[in-house]
């Protein structure tokens, strides 16, 4: 029988931010793939509906299982996702020059969104048991390194350098919040910086472009700078009220390259203008702050880490596809929480919403 607790403290608030989100994801996606006589597959908009009926089911079923369950089991979720990201270098799918892809049946999954909440799960887990009000030392950081590392190197063989900065990201914020003692910071952050000619060396010539290209767009107007330029056109041009749904120009006459995954928000920008960009905006920011706030209302350890972290992953995704949109970030391949088509991005944020939905209904286990 279901503890009625879990019906009384259940979040609907959560749930409300979610569906309005997702609401204003499919209006703009279905403006991305049919404005203008449609330069898009007519059947994305159907896809991304099954996508999300299928992200609703996964949302329900993680958080109808206690997470406590997940702390005991999550280890083989993460071996799991490594033995994806393999399969997926051998057997992978192969479009625009990278390996992605896992092809099973009639759909298709990129692994690598699923690691995030793999690698949530693991650095909640491990942190619960060793946080201390001192701070971490680097002994007892090396196992949350490899934790991270692991699944970034696999991923940046496919090439996705976005989606491993993403994890390394998460991870970053995750330790953060579990605290590093002040020495251990100062080595690692310093680490960090010597490291920074060593990484871009080992950078494939289209990656060390996107930077220079984010650096100065105007040196290549027509190449590798076309993304960001078109990007700034459309936001600029919807103003204060926008053009009106399925009027932008860009997005008509299809300027806009990937403007239904990573440039999506330029044409909810262009369309809804200042108001619309706006809204959606105030939106993921109550939708992170009432994550940070789940993880201030559990009483337990990995519960509160574990939010933490899928805030941290909503937030990161957030600021890096708007900031890249309007180019202020280089042009990284993230996509926007259920507003950027894909099924793999919708089923890991319903997943990560599923895990807020559960640590926040079930406090009262915690409570005195």
């Amino acid at each position: 029988m279901i503890d009625r607790r879990l019906v009384e403290y259940f979040d609907w608030w959560l749930l409300l931010l979610t569906i309005a989100i997702g609401g204003v994801g499919l209006v703009v996606l279905y403006s991305a793939v049919n404005a203008g006589g449609g330069a898009h597959p007519s059947g994305l908009f159907t896809r991304q509906l099954v996508w999300y009926g299928f992200g609703a089911l996964v949302m329900v079923a993680v958080f109808l299982i206690n997470y406590k369950v997940y702390e005991r089991w999550g280890h083989l979720f993460y071996i799991l996702c490594i033995i994806l990201l393999l399969a997926v270098l051998v057997h992978g799918k192969l479009g625009g020059g990278a390996r992605r892809w896992l092809v099973l049946g009639p759909v298709s999954i990129q692994p690598s969104e699923l690691v995030k909440i793999a690698v949530i799960i693991m650095l909640a887990k491990y942190y619960a048991k060793v946080v201390t009000t001192e701070g971490l030392r680097l002994r007892e950081l090396v196992k949350p390194m490899l934790i991270m590392a692991l699944p970034c190197v696999l991923i940046v063989q496919q090439p996705d350098l976005g989606t491993a900065l993403m994890i390394l990201i998460i991870g970053c914020g995750i330790t953060l919040y579990a605290k590093i003692e002040r020495t251990t910071f100062i080595g690692l952050l310093g680490s960090g910086a010597l490291l920074v000619p060593v990484v871009w060396f080992f950078l494939k010539g289209y990656q060390k472009q996107r930077i220079l290209t984010f650096l100065n767009p105007e040196r290549d107007p027509l190449g590798a700078g076309y993304h960001i330029i078109q990007s700034k056109i459309a936001i600029g041009s919807g103003m204060v009220s926008g053009k009106g749904f399925l009027l932008g120009t860009q997005n008509t006459l299809d300027f806009l390259p990937e403007q239904h995954t990573d440039f999506i928000f330029s044409v909810l920008a262009e369309e809804w203008g200042f108001v619309g960009a706006a809204a959606a905006l105030l939106l993921f920011l109550l939708l992170i702050t009432w994550g940070l706030q789940v993880a201030q209302r559990s009483r337990d350890p990995y519960g509160t880490i574990l939010a933490v972290g899928v805030t941290v992953m909503l937030a990161t995704q957030v600021v890096i596809n708007i900031g890249m949109v309007m180019g202020l970030l280089p042009v990284v391949g993230v996509t926007l929480p259920l507003i950027s088509y894909g099924g793999s991005s919708v089923l890991t944020t319903m997943a990560g919403i599923g895990l807020l939905l559960n640590v926040s209904m079930r406090r009262f286990m915690f409570e005195k």
